[in-house]
């Protein structure tokens, strides 16, 4: 069934008169993210830098190798809750890393994000993206 709006045939109506079938987002010169999957990339993590916020923890090493990629991993043990409870929180994380690491994460780091117990997924969203913010100038020195 043809929704009303769309021409019968597909050619009768014009290139700028169609909306694109797919959105796209600005693409920038932005770093790439790649998940951290393996324990020994979680445990060096742990032994590196670490910054508490209201929402979660975070740590960040720098790998010191020539792999410009931001390495970003989450976590969230049973203290967080039930797995409905823990998967909440880490898809909020995963959120906030998405938004916020592009930006102000540096190429050649990785970061963990630890879920914290009824903080993470109650916390309000723009409260955990400055609580990101925050902990990355804590790392980095202030330097951002």
């Amino acid at each position: 069934m043809t929704p009303p709006e769309a021409p019968l045939d597909g050619d009768s109506a014009s290139r700028e008169d169609r909306s694109p079938a797919v959105s796209s987002y600005p693409v920038a010169s932005r770093a790439v993210l790649r998940t951290l999957s393996k324990r020994p990339q979680f445990l060096a993590a742990a032994r590196a830098r670490k910054q508490g916020t209201g929402g979660f923890l975070l740590q960040a090493r720098n790998r010191g190798d020539d792999d410009p990629a931001i390495g970003v991993g989450f976590t969230c043990s049973k203290k967080v809750g039930n797995a409905v409870a823990r998967n909440r929180a880490k898809r909020r994380l995963r959120e906030i890393a998405r938004l916020i690491l592009p930006e102000l994460g540096r190429p050649g780091w990785d970061y963990v994000l630890i879920g914290k117990a009824g903080n993470t997924a109650a916390r309000d969203f723009t409260d955990l993206q400055k609580d990101l913010c925050y902990a990355l100038r804590k790392v980095h020195g202030g330097a951002q």
